[in-house]
């Protein structure tokens, strides 16, 4: 029985993920190189909040005679407080670098935590404009993006295609955007956290097991897409 050679339990595909990806101290540095190109001031204000807690924290201990306890407790805190500042100006440029484009309101979908299952693209136009469902603890939800007139008849068709086995569940249907009647990209998430919990976690589970059976409504539209036009990527299988 002929022995491998050394080294042959290695793959190159492996190694080639790991260096892929980026370590964690490396993509704070490419937030943080984002964020500062879109709002300079903002990492400037989340390092001056943590001095300033870390100076309090160092006088109150000069004051009182405990120096070393108060600056080991204030330097925790003064690196928490300045991190989530600055995780919230992250925020507030990536939902300003999504407003208005195309699959914004799905990749805000995508990344809720929780209990949400986000099927994208369960309806959409020729004009591109697409509705997304999202099941979870408040039900069915449906998300559009793209001209209200023209989602009007795309989210009813496909909540009329999930009353069929929704029964008395409540269907919500939101509109991403800034307009009247619509809902901006930076409030979506919240505005799907703050829904009332009606179901427990198995009753999502048959929820989703129940659509899960729906046939597909996803075909390709007839005629021309829009030049420069893009799929979003979760609809890219559905409509090749």
């Amino acid at each position: 029985m002929a022995k491998k050679p050394k080294g042959s339990e290695k793959t190159t595909p492996a190694k080639g993920r790991d260096e892929k990806q980026p370590g964690r101290l490396k993509q704070i540095g490419m937030v943080a190189k984002v964020v500062h190109q879109q709002s300079p001031r903002s990492i400037p204000i989340a390092a001056a909040v943590a001095v300033v807690i870390l100076a309090v924290a160092v006088g109150i201990g000069a004051w009182t005679g405990s120096w070393l306890l108060w600056t080991l407790t204030g330097l925790p805190v003064a690196f928490l407080v300045g991190f989530i500042i600055f995780t919230r100006s992250a925020q507030r440029v990536q939902y300003k670098m999504l407003d208005g484009r195309l699959g914004a309101g799905m990749a805000v979908l995508e990344n809720m935590r929780g209990n949400w299952v986000v099927e994208p693209g369960v309806a959409a136009n020729k004009q591109m404009d697409v509705v997304h469902r999202v099941v979870g603890r408040p039900g069915v939800i449906l998300v559009g993006e793209g001209d209200p007139g023209r989602l009007r008849p795309l989210i009813a068709g496909e909540k009329k295609r999930v009353a069929r086995v929704a029964h008395d569940i409540h269907i919500y249907d939101y509109k991403v955007g800034n307009g009247d009647g619509q809902v901006p990209i930076d409030k979506l998430q919240r505005t799907l956290v703050k829904l009332p919990k009606l179901l427990d976690k198995p009753d999502v589970a048959e929820l989703n097991y129940r659509l899960k059976a729906l046939p597909a409504a996803m075909q390709m539209p007839k005629g021309p897409m829009p030049k420069g036009a893009k799929l979003p990527k979760g609809m890219r299988g559905r409509m090749g």
